[in-house]
């Protein structure tokens, strides 16, 4: 068995190997697009996000003549008992779901609860872990999934339901994989698709009221795309390798039309660019901008991009602002320059502070995050990290637990320090890699130290900020005690924040007294 197969195991119930043929008794009309109830409290602490790839997969099997109910169970909090009515009423022919690797055993089990329900609904699962751990997770045992979509869905996933349908030979549909007579057939790879304009999307489908930016009161949050790919090389990231180290870009046109159809149509008025790097091509991304400023679109943008296309662009930052990109994040993972080249960043650690301090100097929210937890890694080690972060001076920062993907480059190296192969903790939250000289209980500890010192020198010097970053920090605040793993630590910095001015700290007392406690289940840190 394994990595891969081993993790996926933790928690299922053994069931009995299904069918090694697929015979439809029914034609496939209906297809439910199912998010897996995971909850760590990482990024949805900040707010509600839609899933964008169901988004684009309903709106090509719709102009396929399919028809689909998008459901984020994720995003509904929903449980089993609800997921299982949802699938019920809906009564789907197929339900395919997707999954990144820390909610894959929930994945598992969404699609088993499907089989319970009906055996004849054909099962599917994609996303960047079935994409790479497909072989353990066709022949584990009882496996209740049918097929694996690998890559991109828009094309290969109607293209599936459209051979099932005809009663053809599934091996002829580029990009799947599935067991058959005691193997898995996996199928030459999908092309990716050259032509994002031309992509359908559901948009109509999106239940939006359950959508918002938890910084920015009265938001409709969308996710939106501009861009396809990742040209980097980072070792313990998953997007390049999914992507294959390629890159793709919508017209500035087109994608500025949708935020504009989006905010007209459907009231959003915040949007979290997904790109990894959007703003690679500079005349691109400069018309973009333009288009943006021009038109007022009238949605404030959320995106992440490169240190270094950050450097690029210092001449045209107040450009950025104007257009209405409010919070950047870039991704400075490490404190030295030896972790970074372990990370194969292509970064240098001086670079970091400068491109802070640029978005800074635009007065736009400037977020950054350190990958924590490497073998060699100590408190003082840690505590040097902390140091730095304090010293770059972002907005936000969070220290987060390396996750040793089963299928990244930098697995091998990590593999023997590897303490357990259950996927759900491979959330960035909880510690995976034990170090030679600490504990997993330790790391866990140093990590809630961290963003607690952090955020305390933050709010030491909150009236530094400018008037609308102090209001954003406060809400922040609020998020932090009451919607994410990071509550208990916030709570007692409020408690202990004597180097902060008298102000700020009777302030942040009265909200952590005042408002309600997380009723999530979330895992904080000790």
């Amino acid at each position: 068995m394994g990595h891969c197969a081993m993790a996926v195991h933790q928690g299922l119930i053994m069931m009995t190997q299904g069918p090694a043929k697929r015979v439809l008794l029914k034609k496939i009309k209906k297809i439910a697009l199912i998010t897996t109830p995971y909850h760590s409290g990482v990024v949805e602490s900040a707010g509600t996000w839609l899933n964008l790839g169901f988004v684009y997969i309903a709106g090509a099997l719709r102009a396929a003549g399919y028809e689909v109910d998008y459901y984020d169970a994720m995003s509904l909090w929903h449980d089993w008992p609800e997921i299982r009515k949802r699938i019920t009423d809906f009564s789907p022919d197929a339900v395919a779901t997707t999954a990144f690797t820390a909610a894959v055993v929930d994945a598992v089990k969404l699609l088993q609860l499907t089989k319970e329900i009906d055996p004849e609904i054909v099962t599917v699962i994609g996303n960047v872990h079935a994409t790479f751990c497909y072989d353990d997770l066709l022949r584990e045992a009882g496996t209740p999934i049918d097929y694996v979509v690998r890559g991109e869905g828009e094309i290969t996933l109607p293209a599936l339901l459209d051979c099932l349908n005809a009663g053809d030979d599934p091996a002829k549909v580029r990009g799947i994989a599935f067991y058959r007579a005691g193997g898995v057939v996996a199928t030459n790879q999908a092309s990716f698709i050259e032509n994002l304009d031309s992509l359908p999307a559901a948009w109509d489908l999106v239940e939006w009221p359950i959508y918002s930016y938890h910084a920015k009161k009265d938001s409709r949050l969308a996710i939106v795309s501009s861009s396809r790919g990742c040209l980097m090389n980072c070792s313990f990231c998953s997007q390049q390798l999914f992507w294959q180290r390629t890159w793709r870009a919508r017209s500035p046109e087109n994608f500025v039309a949708e935020l504009a159809m989006l905010h007209e149509k459907y009231g959003v008025n915040v949007a979290m660019l997904a790109d990894e790097i959007p703003t690679r091509d500079r005349a691109r991304w400069e018309r973009i901008l333009a288009l943006m400023i021009e038109q007022r679109v009238g949605v404030d943008l959320l995106m992440e991009t490169r240190v270094d296309d950050i450097l690029r662009d210092h001449d045209i930052m107040e450009r950025y602002r104007a257009a209405g990109v409010e919070h950047i994040y870039v991704g400075v993972e490490a404190g030295s320059q030896a972790t970074l080249d372990i990370f194969k960043k292509g970064t240098k650690v001086e670079q970091s502070k400068r491109a802070i301090d640029l978005i800074n100097a635009a007065d736009i929210v400037s977020e950054t995050s350190f990958v924590l937890g490497m073998p060699e890694e100590t408190p003082e080690s840690i505590a040097a990290t902390v140091e730095l972060a304090i010293h770059y001076d972002p907005d936000m920062a969070f220290f987060l637990a390396i996750a040793p993907w089963p299928y990244a480059d930098l697995y091998p190296e990590l593999k023997d320090y590897v303490a357990t192969f259950d996927f759900r903790r491979y959330n960035l939250v909880a510690p995976v890699i034990k170090p030679v000289a600490m504990t997993l209980e330790e790391v866990e500890l140093e990590l809630g130290r961290a963003a607690q010192r952090f955020y305390m020198h933050k709010f030491g010097n909150l009236l530094q900020l400018s008037p609308w970053k102090q209001e954003f920090m406060l809400a922040v605040f609020k998020i932090l005690i009451n919607n994410s793993y990071l509550a208990g630590q916030m709570r007692a910095m409020a408690g202990n924040g004597a180097e902060m001015p008298r102000e700020v700290r009777e302030l942040l007392l009265r909200l952590s007294e005042t408002e309600d406690r997380p009723a999530r289940n979330f895992a904080p840190i000790p």
